[in-house]
C-alpha cells in the first residue's frame, strides 16, 4: 500500500509515501512499550509542559498546517485554520485539566475508607479519518497522552503529510521516543496492531464498516475500545423556529467542511406549516454557494477530499432517485476540474428507499415534511444512526423537551456548535460507544482502581 496525497481541487498528485516494514512496524511497537514504562511514572506537570508545548507549535504554525490539510483534502482555507485552532486548544484543555479529571475521588463505604485511583493502561491504538485531518488526532492525544498512556496512530492514506506533521510538532515539543508514533501501514498490519499484545486499548474514527471490524477485532483480543462512527442528524425545525436565524445554521450545518462531517446536519425535518417557506429559503442559500479553489478566501463551495469519495456520493443521489426520491436542487458533478458536486436536496424519500436509512457524506440534504412536533420526533429516532441533532424553536422550554426525546448522543437547541473542549463528543446506535473530549474523554483508557482500608476481622 501506498499512501498518496493528491489535491482534489484539481487531481494533481502531491506526494506519495511508503508503507512501513513489518520489522519496522514490530519496532514501533517496542519503542513505544519502552516509553510507556517511563511516560506512566511522569508527573502531570512534566505531561503538561509537551503537551501545551505542542499546543503552541500548533497555534505558531497555523497557516503552515492549515495549507497542508487543504493541498490533501480540500477543505476551504478558512475552516482548515479553525480546525488548526481548535486543536490546539484541546491539547491546551487537557494539559491544564488532566491531574484533575484524574484525581483520585473519596468513596464512603460503611466501615473503613476507600477510594478510586485512575492510572494509564499502555499502548493504545488510533484509527483515524480524513475529514478532520488534526482535530481528529488532538483529541485523543491530548486526554490519553495526558493520562500517561501512549499512541500509535494510523491516519487515513490521502492525508499522510498531515499525519506526519502532527508527529512532528509532539517532538518538536519534546515528546519522547514512542511517546506518539505514525504508522504509515495497511489495513492488514492494523489488524495484527489490534492483535498485538503491546497494546492494550483501541479508538477508531469512521464507517460503520470500519468500526465493526476494529471493534471485533478488539473484543476477540480483550481489548477496551472506543469507536466515533457515521451519523445522520436530524435538524428538528418547529413551525415557531425564526427562519432569519435557522436558514444560516442549516447552511452551514449541512454544507461545513463540504459535508464531510460525522455530526453534520443530515435529516431536514420540517413541521408542514413552515416547510414550504424553509425549502425555498434553503433553496436559495445552497445555490448562492459558488465553487472556486479551496485555498482562495473568497470560496464559498470546496471539492470533496477525493474523486473516489465523489463517485460514491453521487451513485448515493442516482440509487435514491431511482427509488422515488425527487432532485429539489443540484444532484450533479459540477463541470470543471476537481472533485465538485452541487449541493443537493433530496424530497418524497420514502422508509423503503435506502437514501432513508444511508449516511450521505457530502453536499446533500434529506428533506421531510412531518405533521407536528410529535412526529418529528419520531421520524429522527427512526435512524441506525445517533450521534448528534438538533432542534430550532422559540421556546426554550419545547426546545429542551424535544431534545430529550430523541435518541442520541448530542443535542443542539437553536445552534450545532460542538467545538468546544469540554463538551463530551459521541453517540450511539451505529454512530458507535465512549466518548471523546471534556472529563469523559480521558477516563476512556484508564484503569479505575479501587483501593479499600479498613482494620477488620476476616468473616468465619
Amino acid at each position: 500500500m501506498t499512501y498518496q496525497s493528491t489535491n482534489p481541487f484539481n487531481g494533481t498528485p502531491v506526494e506519495a509515501f511508503d508503507q512501513m516494514s513489518d520489522k519496522a512496524l514490530d519496532a514501533a511497537l517496542a519503542t513505544a512499550a519502552a516509553c510507556f514504562e517511563t511516560w506512566r511514572k511522569t508527573s502531570y506537570a512534566e505531561r503538561a509542559k509537551i503537551i501545551a508545548k505542542a499546543s503552541a507549535l500548533m497555534q505558531a504554525n497555523v497557516n503552515a498546517l492549515a495549507h497542508t490539510m487543504t493541498l490533501e483534502m480540500g477543505k476551504r482555507i478558512s475552516e482548515a485554520r479553525g480546525e488548526v485552532e481548535f486543536s490546539s486548544r484541546i491539547l491546551a484543555y487537557y494539559a491544564k485539566n488532566a491531574e484533575r479529571f484524574l484525581a483520585p475521588v473519596k468513596l464512603n463505604p460503611t466501615v473503613g475508607e476507600a477510594h478510586m485511583e485512575s492510572s494509564p493502561i499502555g499502548v493504545i491504538f488510533g484509527v483515524e479519518p480524513w475529514n478532520f485531518p488534526y482535530y481528529q488526532l488532538a483529541r485523543v492525544a491530548g486526554p490519553h497522552l495526558m493520562a500517561g498512556n501512549v499512541l500509535v496512530v494510523k491516519h487515513a492514506g490521502i492525508v499522510p503529510q498531515c499525519a506526519i506533521a502532527f508527529e512532528a510538532l509532539l517532538v518538536e515539543a519534546g515528546a519522547p521516543a514512542g511517546l506518539y508514533t505514525n504508522l504509515l501501514i495497511s489495513h492488514e498490519q492494523a489488524d495484527k496492531v489490534v492483535d498485538d499484545p503491546r497494546v492494550k486499548g483501541v479508538c477508531l474514527t469512521g464507517s460503520v464498516a470500519a468500526g465493526q471490524s476494529v471493534a471485533a477485532r478488539a473484543g476477540k483480543n480483550l481489548k477496551i475500545s472506543s469507536m466515533e462512527l457515521g451519523g445522520s442528524d436530524a435538524f428538528i425545525v418547529l413551525e415557531d423556529a425564526d427562519l432569519e436565524k435557522t436558514i444560516p445554521w442549516a447552511v452551514w450545518g449541512r454544507m461545513y467542511n463540504t459535508g464531510q462531517t460525522c455530526c453534520a446536519a443530515k435529516r431536514f425535518i420540517v413541521v408542514d406549516e413552515i416547510a414550504d417557506k424553509f425549502l425555498a429559503k434553503f433553496q436559495a442559500a445552497l445555490k448562492a454557494l459558488k465553487a472556486g479553489d479551496p485555498m482562495d478566501e473568497k470560496t464559498t463551495l470546496g471539492p470533496l477530499s477525493s474523486e473516489g469519495a465523489l463517485v460514491q456520493l453521487l451513485k448515493q443521489v442516482d440509487d435514491a432517485v431511482a427509488k422515488g426520491a425527487k432532485v429539489a436542487l443540484g444532484g450533479k458533478r459540477i463541470d470543471r476540474p476537481g472533485s465538485y458536486m452541487q449541493p443537493t436536496i433530496l424530497t418524497d424519500i420514502k422508509p423503503e428507499n435506502p437514501a432513508f436509512r444511508d449516511e450521505f457524506f457530502g453536499p446533500v440534504a434529506l428533506f421531510f415534511r412531518v405533521k407536528d412536533e410529535a412526529a418529528a420526533i419520531a421520524l429522527a429516532n427512526d435512524s441506525d444512526f445517533g450521534l448528534g441533532g438538533s432542534v430550532w424553536c422559540k421556546d426554550p422550554a419545547r426546545g429542551q423537551r424535544v431534545a430529550s426525546l430523541v435518541e442520541t448522543g448530542m443535542m443542539f437547541i437553536n445552534n450545532i456548535d460542538w467545538s468546544d473542549a469540554e463538551l463530551p463528543f459521541g453517540g450511539i446506535k451505529n454512530s458507535g460507544y465512549g466518548r471523546e473530549l471534556g472529563d469523559m474523554g480521558i477516563q476512556q483508557f484508564v484503569n479505575k482502581k479501587l483501593v479499600r482500608t479498613v482494620a477488620m476481622d476476616a468473616p468465619h
